[in-house]
């Protein structure tokens, strides 16, 4: 393993040239926001924005990145150069992941790109754990093929990094280690996997329902259900999950001698101090209980309050994605493909601490007085393994809350460990490093949860996500 100095990793991006894809994602914005603040001296940043022309794709990063509040710091550094620096270093590139070349329709951009990219972030996704099989696929797999062969094609690369996820696994049990997929790999050990039969089942049956004059909302509801089916037979939980299962095979399988790199984040939440505590945006995942709970809304959510849930801060993730860049350029005979990035191994939180934490927060912090609920009305909440009780609140007409309690079962029951041996080695190489050590926190165990929770996260999801809505 190579010496880290104290700039190592300003060195290493010094003068880079840089594309991610789905940029406007809550993961690749803080990844963006880092890059910029340790080094703003990179050459060039890439940003491929789903848009029909290249201004509609600027728009996009203006309003949905560069705007908020995430990069105050960097505006308040820059004052009135801001828009220039950015206008300097950042190009939004309009494309779609789906497409060859990401669908770019400038030759003169194609070209230049090729020349200078040295690292691409194919960070693109749909993370809805029930999207429409074909939206699945044509993003989270075809993105994932179409975005390697556009690496083979990049002259200078040296990088290729694909955010996974950890859920990749399925409902696996125990301690689940940091290994690849290999083609046609399913968990159920019954079934055969062939991505091109995949989508031709996807083109047949958008055929069919075509033929049929199937509305829109017919098509949406059966490309959904066949999502899940097939996601179902062999052994994923959901079409996220299967897709991007399907995505990690083909990256894997595709790379020839491409230096590649496969994150898995657990279930991403707020950051934890960077660039400033508790940034969040939108309500995803466990955050959906958290809110509906501190609103007065529900009391009670399917769930195992035994099991340890796996929750990382979102610049946790971007940190150990910026080492593994730097480990893997220094090293370039590293064979560590795979990194698991949770804390469910070094730093388990269990549901039902969570439970006291959110009571305890709530009691102290009543929220929302115009939800009409004081501290002391909370009653503590509960995770039911059984609960399939279809609640009535009038704000989710029943079905809504069904929906989202069956897509949640699965992460909400899931009794793995994820072994990160493999991160564990970056932080042993940054170790003792102070100044890389200090500003590339990825160790779990520097988590303490209560405070965290309590006065970081929780408060963070009533500035950020819930303002428009008060």
């Amino acid at each position: 393993m190579a010496e880290f100095t104290s700039n190592s990793v300003e060195e290493y991006l010094k003068g880079k040239t840089i594309l991610v894809t789905g940029a406007t994602g809550f993961l690749a914005k803080v990844f963006v926001e880092k890059i910029l603040r340790v080094q703003p001296n990179i050459k060039r940043l890439y940003l491929v924005v789903r848009a029909s022309n290249p201004h509609v794709a600027l728009q996009r990063l203006h309003t949905e990145v560069f705007g908020k509040e995430l990069f105050k710091i960097q505006r308040e550094k820059w004052g009135e150069k801001f828009s220039s620096f950015l206008s300097e270093k950042v190009v939004a590139v309009a494309g779609d992941v789906s497409l060859h070349n990401f669908g770019i329709k400038d030759q003169i951009l194609i070209e230049e790109m090729l020349k200078e990219i040295e690292i691409i972030v194919h960070s693109a996704a749909t993370v809805r754990f029930d999207e429409r099989y074909d939206v699945a696929m044509g993003t989270n797999t075809m993105g994932a093929y179409n975005a390697i062969n556009f690496a083979k094609i990049c002259l200078r690369i040296d990088i290729f990094l694909y955010v996974s996820t950890a859920y990749v696994c399925g409902k696996a049990k125990g301690l689940i280690l940091e290994e690849p997929f290999r083609m046609g790999q399913t968990i159920k050990r019954s079934s055969e996997l062939d991505i091109n039969l995949e989508k031709q089942l996807i083109e047949e049956k958008l055929s069919e329902l075509q033929a049929r004059n199937a509305n829109e909302k017919t098509i949406t509801s059966i490309m959904k259900e066949l999502g899940t089916i097939r996601a179902n037979l062999h052994g994923w939980q959901d079409t996220y999950a299967f897709t991007k299962a399907m995505g990690e095979m083909v990256v894997t399988s595709m790379k020839e001698n491409i230096p590649l790199i496969i994150t898995r984040p657990t279930v991403i939440i707020g950051t934890l101090s960077e660039p400033f505590p508790g940034w969040i945006e939108d309500v995803k995942t466990i955050d959906f209980v958290f809110v509906e709970y501190f609103k007065g809304a529900i009391t009670s959510f399917v769930g195992n309050s035994k099991i340890t849930l796996d929750l990382i801060p979102v610049d946790m993730v971007t940190n150990s994605m910026i080492i593994a860049m730097l480990v893997h350029s220094k090293n370039n005979t590293s064979n560590n493909l795979i990194y698991h990035i949770g804390t469910s191994l070094r730093n388990p939180i269990k549901l039902s601490e969570i439970q006291d934490l959110m009571h305890l927060y709530i009691t102290k912090n009543p929220w929302l007085k115009n939800y009409g609920k004081s501290g002391t009305l909370y009653e503590k909440f509960t995770f039911n393994p059984n609960y399939t009780e279809d609640l009535e609140f009038p704000q989710y007409k029943g079905s809504r809350l069904k929906r989202i309690m069956n897509m949640y079962r699965p992460y909400l029951h899931f009794e793995g460990i994820f072994d990160d041996k493999n991160t564990e080695k970056l932080r042993m190489a940054i170790k003792g490093v102070g100044s890389v050590e200090r500003k590339f926190n990825l160790d779990p165990k520097s988590i303490d949860w209560k405070e965290y929770l309590e006065n970081v996260h929780f408060p963070g999801l009533l500035k950020y996500s819930m303002q428009p809505k008060m």
